[in-house]
């Protein structure tokens, strides 16, 4: 996924290095046309198709925008879906302790920035989360992992700990180890919500560049109507087709999973 996505990233670079002479990409003007005369020689007309060629191919590349996540999916969703793989089909069940291993990476990834020897130290990555959204995708978990409902239940319980740790606070007032050994599991535990809300946040976005609101049979009915829309058009104000086949199939994406509740 990095990889791709940094070869995209160099790819874009050198199109709108070369694109960038085309004065306005929402109205390219085809030589093609201009040079439909007969006192153009045949030769003009040939460079003129090229030119055309080049420019709309520059064009198409350059506002192709996230597709290629799309192209990944559709190679490799059929694999992972195979009955030969049904090893996979609770994946989804492995998530939960993935994560608790990764925000336990991240944060003492993140102690180390502190530190003179800052190896393996970082700030941020989302790999984990373009990673664990990819996987669903592909595998078509995505409602089987949602209905786990983790990020709420983990929230949930670490509010039930420092809600633990505060009571403990109360009735050890007058004992100063007891308070400081409190004050660290709190510190500990306001770490650990932050950088899992972090990642819920991340996982979430993650999730839009693969279209997460749609199952695999509702994207292939999307593909299926777009396939009967696009070979029968609907004669001009004759919408109510279209409007029907548009809200059966999901026409937009709907928001992301709402955020687990922030601790009082």
């Amino acid at each position: 996924m990095g990889y791709i996505r940094m070869i995209r990233s160099g790819g874009l670079h050198c199109c709108s290095n070369a694109i960038r002479f085309v004065p306005d990409l929402d109205d390219i003007v085809t030589f093609e046309d201009m040079v439909g005369e007969d006192t153009f020689s045949e030769e003009t007309k040939v460079s003129s198709k090229l030119f055309d060629s080049v420019i709309g191919n520059l064009s198409k590349n350059f506002s192709e925008g996230n597709e290629y996540f799309k192209l990944l999916v559709d190679v490799f969703a059929p694999v992972f879906r195979n009955p030969k793989n049904r090893h996979l089909q609770n994946f989804y069940m492995i998530i939960p302790p993935l994560t608790l291993n990764f925000v336990d990476y991240v944060m003492n990834a993140k102690d180390r920035m502190t530190k003179k020897n800052k190896q393996g130290a970082v700030f941020t990555d989302d790999g984990f989360s373009m990673g664990v959204a990819y996987i669903l995708k592909l595998l078509d978990q995505y409602h089987a992992f949602d209905s786990l409902h983790w990020s709420a239940s983990v929230i949930a319980k670490y509010q039930a700990d420092l809600e633990k740790a505060q009571l403990s606070v109360k009735r050890g007032k007058d004992d100063e180890k007891l308070q400081q050994t409190v004050q660290l599991t709190k510190q500990r535990l306001d770490m650990f919500a932050k950088e899992f809300r972090l990642l819920h946040y991340s996982l979430s976005s993650a999730r839009i560049f693969f279209r997460a609101d749609l199952t695999a049979a509702e994207e292939d009915e999307h593909k299926e109507a777009e396939a009967a829309e696009g070979g029968n058009k609907p004669a001009e104000g004759d919408g109510n087709e279209t409007g029907a086949n548009d809200a059966g199939t999901g026409g937009g994406p709907p928001p992301p999973p709402p955020p687990p509740p922030v601790p009082a």
